[in-house]
């Protein structure tokens, strides 16, 4: 069985230094596929499909399984012809908490090598870009409102500086500015919710391992939504406590739904966020296809 292992050579951390302490060893069973700047991992995967590749593996965080997740995507048949392995070398890893993946890089090296398979659904999203109708696979979760907005206002260079922090900094922004109602519908016509914040997901986990869909599966054909009708200091506390007891929504006042498809839409400018990056704009239409993702299991 044919296999690559597509990552960042440049990545900082210390799981990304270990990789590179062990590339040797690992290219002795695999291809590596060194990126070369944003997007490339989804070339990378792309390419790896149409030249017989039976197994990718992304080695990084969410954004890095994002890419190749597309890329696999991007040609016919590649989620029929290929399998996802995640090496979780990432801030937060939040996919790679979903299939239980161990954190050590020697363990979650010794599942990739086992190869066990699981089929899970794929969701997608629907929405315009530039004025162009756009289709992007998400791997775990996304959403719509304020998280997109702190997104928008990362600055790239007190990234570079503090880290994740600067998304802290860039929330406190988003927060303070005035904030703008999403509606959040039921493809169906059974749900019509809306509020400031929308949140959504595959899998139970965001942004760590907050449950904030505690009802969520990767496998049951429907998505979880949780609607935040305001996005106030009551509300930022509510969910702070939530999450103490292990409930991220248990004292907010929040309105969750689950469906196979669902639309959001905002009479302002309101960006689409996936994965952990704003992808375009609303409207949006979500979806999925069930189990059509074919991923490495512990």
């Amino acid at each position: 069985m044919r296999r690559c292992l597509i990552f960042n050579p440049v990545a900082r951390g210390g799981k990304a230094k270990l990789l590179g302490r062990h590339l040797k060893s690992v290219a002795l069973e695999c291809d590596l596929c060194p990126t070369t700047g944003p997007g490339g991992g989804r070339v990378l995967a792309a390419n790896a499909v149409k030249e017989g590749v039976e197994t990718i593996i992304a080695a990084g965080g969410d954004g890095t399984v994002n890419e190749v997740l597309n890329g696999i995507g991007d040609v016919p048949g590649g989620f029929e012809r290929v399998c996802l392995g995640v090496l979780p070398i990432g801030t937060i890893n939040v996919f790679a908490r979903e299939l239980g993946l161990p954190s050590r890089f020697d363990a979650a090296w010794t599942v990739l090598q086992k190869g066990r398979e699981k089929q899970i659904d794929l969701p997608y999203a629907e929405f315009s870009l530039n004025g162009r109708s756009e289709r992007r696979y998400f791997i775990q979760l996304g959403g719509a409102g304020l998280d997109s907005r702190a997104i928008e206002l990362v600055s790239w260079k007190l990234k570079q500086k503090i880290g994740p922090l600067a998304y802290i900094v860039a929330g406190i922004k988003a927060f303070l500015e005035t904030h703008m109602q999403i509606i959040a519908g039921d493809a169906g016509g059974g749900t019509n919710d809306s509020g400031e914040l929308v949140l959504f997901g595959n899998g139970r986990f965001y942004g760590g391992s907050y449950a904030f869909f505690p009802k969520a599966s990767l496998t049951d054909g429907l998505l979880d939504a949780c609607v935040f009708p305001k996005t106030g200091w009551g509300t930022v506390f509510r969910v702070a406590f939530g999450m103490a007891s292990g409930d991220p929504n248990r004292f907010a006042k929040v309105k969750q739904f689950q469906t196979s498809e669902f639309y959001l839409k905002s009479a302002s400018r309101t960006m689409l966020e996936l994965d952990g990056e704003n992808v375009g704009e609303l409207p949006a239409r979500i979806s999925l296809l069930p189990k059509a993702l074919r991923v490495i299991v512990p």
